[in-house]
């Protein structure tokens, strides 16, 4: 038994009655802060428990981090066992942090128990949430659990939920994905790839990370991809069912949610050997050439992400994750790699090809909320490549609007000719620009009505321009 100080209208409790079992794949942090609810307690009054080493982590802003992690010594090992009513070997087998060493903490086995604090994503990788109603299903209470999680691990089937990563200073621990069947359905379809990554001697986590940079890509791509319409509905379904004036959030927060079909589709298909067969064959086989832009592997990529048009855009996206790994799989089959390396290692993923964390992205979208001047939802929603051709048409603008100055000179019906001409042009370029803005919102996952009150016109009327301009070629 151990008594720690309890609530101030309590007195004393004695710890070590209740039995508290943790849960699969739990932090360590976790199970002790779920101990603490069990007895009526603060999490903090538990913990003093402890000699702590070091500062709990917080957030830039304030506020403790959920995927804050907690490591132990042998003695506090041996504390936390007592206390949650559990054999230690039970709980070595369960929390992937329990045997996890610490510079800090002392070695001895009947020391003093002492704690150190560590972020959970350097322990044991990717920290999520825990489902609610699962946890309450298993512990009779509702609590929050927190618990080390890959990306193709996070859907609840039982509840419908995709749980989020805890390392991030947001609210939410899950979306609700019961209307997206497609997410569920490629958990399920991830065991078998699973399969097909072992049978090939390749890594299913290093798989998934080349998937998943290829897919995340296409996500930054497709702002101008006029024909995706999959990735903005789906967006709008797990934002509740309008992401509205948020956008900007939605797409951080709900990017591996919605992304998470393709990705189990673009690693079973780099795992089939007849796709790399098609990779093979682009490149000429046996007669080197340039990959061409209608080959058949992207072409048929794309058919198996559910794009049949995707292909040319996947096959053009040179320096790309996608491209790297075509070329290590067609080295390999010249017989043209090098020693071990990357180069002629088809998993490996690129520094720069490796896709930034929802924690990250929210950090940078609060520094630009937090930034001087307006059109942050401008540069967060439509990519650099298409930004920087708007701005272009608008500069082209400007400049036929400033050499209206010198055309001052000469008979009247020159100057007027000259000056309607190059004003026409002006304008011809200006509603281009305003047009290929519109056109990236709503490709985005902007709604109608809203991209039709900046444009100040109504959503039918913005609707029928725009087709009108598509079919124009505009």
């Amino acid at each position: 038994m151990v008594h720690v100080p309890g609530a101030a209208d309590s007195g004393p409790v004695r710890l070590g009655i209740l039995r508290v079992t943790p849960l699969p794949q739990e932090t360590t942090a976790s199970l002790i802060s779920r101990i603490a609810a069990c007895y009526g307690m603060e999490a903090k009054a538990l913990r003093s428990c402890w000699k702590w080493r070091n500062y709990q982590p917080g957030h830039d802003g304030g506020g403790a981090r959920a995927d804050a992690e907690v490591l132990l010594n042998a003695a506090g090992r041996q504390l936390l066992a007592g206390l949650c009513g559990v054999e230690e070997d039970v709980l070595a087998r369960v929390l992937p942090s329990w045997e996890e060493e610490d510079a800090k903490l002392p070695a001895e086995k009947d020391g003093v128990p002492a704690a150190a604090w560590r972020i959970g994503g350097a322990v044991a990788g990717p920290v999520a949430f825990g489902c609610r109603l699962c946890t309450a299903r298993r512990t009779g209470t509702a609590g929050r659990v927190v618990r080390y999680a890959p990306l193709w691990s996070r859907v609840c089937v039982r509840h419908g939920r995709w749980l989020l990563d805890a390392d991030a200073d947001q609210p939410l621990e899950h979306l609700n994905v019961r209307g997206v069947p497609e997410v569920t359905v490629a958990q399920r379809r991830w065991t078998g790839v699973v399969r097909r990554a072992v049978r090939a001697g390749a890594e299913p986590e290093r798989v998934f990370a080349l998937a998943h940079a290829v897919v995340v890509r296409w996500w930054e791509q497709a702002f101008h991809w006029d024909r995706e319409t999959i990735w903005p509905r789906l967006l709008h379904q797990v934002a509740g069912g309008n992401a509205g004036t948020d956008l900007e959030r939605w797409r951080i927060v709900g990017r591996d949610t919605v992304v998470f079909p393709e990705v189990v589709a673009v690693a079973d298909a780099l795992l089939d050997p007849a796709m790399a067969q098609l990779a093979w064959l682009d490149s000429g086989a046996g007669q080197p050439r340039a990959l061409p832009a209608d080959g058949a592997f992207c072409r048929r990529l794309g058919e198996r992400v559910g794009r049949r048009w995707l292909g040319p855009l996947a096959a053009t996206d040179y320096g790309g994750p996608l491209t790297s790994w075509m070329g290590s799989v067609i080295r390999i089959r010249r017989g043209a790699g090098g020693p071990p390396g990357y180069d002629n290692d088809p998993w490996w993923v690129r520094q720069e090809h490796q896709s930034a964390t929802m924690a990250g992205q929210l950090r940078v979208l609060g520094k630009e909320k937090k930034a001087p001047g307006s059109g942050r939802m401008w540069r967060a929603a439509v990519p650099a490549e298409q930004r920087t051709l708007i701005t272009r048409t608008i500069e082209s603008a400007e400049e036929q609007l400033l050499q209206l100055r010198g055309v001052q000179t000469g008979p009247t019906a020159d100057v007027a000719q000259q000056l309607l001409r190059n004003l026409r042009h002006s304008a011809a370029l200006i509603d281009n620009a305003w047009r290929r803005t519109a056109v990236a919102a709503v490709n985005a996952g902007m709604p109608w009505e809203e991209v039709a009150r900046w444009a100040g016109m109504p959503a039918d009327t913005l609707m029928n321009m725009l087709a009108a301009g598509q079919e124009d070629g505009g």
